[in-house]
């Protein structure tokens, strides 16, 4: 059974993790982020069940948009989308402000547990539909949406800061693309497509006008 510096070493090799990503998963473990029983599948890079027909994703791709964000210290993030609350954790392990919203409140008390129990104090956790946005605290210098969505509601983009960076996984089955948008200057965006993957959809997930890239 793989451990935690295992998974670390093969996601530092696979070029998915940078050093700084690496220090955080170091310090933020994922068996504390998944049911009990599933503990020996911990270290394996695969998404795992949650509840709420939701799911933990792989490493891998926790690893990949840590990265790309190239979140810093000061920054303000937002997370749509709690779960379990792993990459809230490692966001706000890499000196951000982390507020980050999620539909089901049951995800909202359990990461938060979760977050005290590691020490975690740099984030808000609210209970909320953010599947149109969430500007609340905006503007942001990233936004990670954690579960796919059909089409991107243009609120996203516009809650970014000139310089910020979002992303999130765009389309349905069997067509799904983790795309990285940047905020060029107010109104102005470029989008760069960065792999298929298949996450669960977020959930109450709306549809909303499409976003033009």
């Amino acid at each position: 059974m793989p451990s935690n510096a295992d998974l670390i070493a093969h996601l530092l090799e696979s070029g998915y993790a940078d050093a700084r990503v690496a220090d955080a998963m170091r310090k933020i473990d994922r068996a504390n982020f998944i049911p009990p029983e599933l503990a020996p599948h911990a270290y394996h890079d695969t998404p795992l069940p949650i509840a709420h027909g939701q799911t933990i994703s792989a490493p891998g791709v926790v690893a990949l948009m840590s990265k790309l964000l190239d979140v810093r210290a000061g920054m303000t993030v937002l997370e749509v989308g709690t779960g379990s609350g792993y990459m809230t954790a490692l966001l706000a392990s890499l000196g951000s402000h982390v507020y980050s919203v999620d539909i089901v409140p049951e995800f909202i008390q359990s990461a938060g547990a979760r977050l005290a129990a590691h020490g975690v104090t740099n984030t808000t956790l609210e209970t909320g539909d953010a599947a149109r946005g969430w500007d609340r605290h905006a503007p942001y210098d990233a936004i990670v949406v954690t579960g796919s969505m059909p089409v991107l509601p243009d609120a996203f983009p516009k809650s970014l800061r000139p310089g910020g960076r979002l992303i999130a996984v765009v389309g349905e089955p069997p067509v799904m693309v983790a795309q990285l948008i940047t905020c060029i200057a107010a109104g102005a965006y470029s989008t760069t497509g960065l792999f298929e993957t298949c996450i669960a959809p977020l959930k109450n997930a709306v549809q909303p006008e499409r976003f033009v890239f």
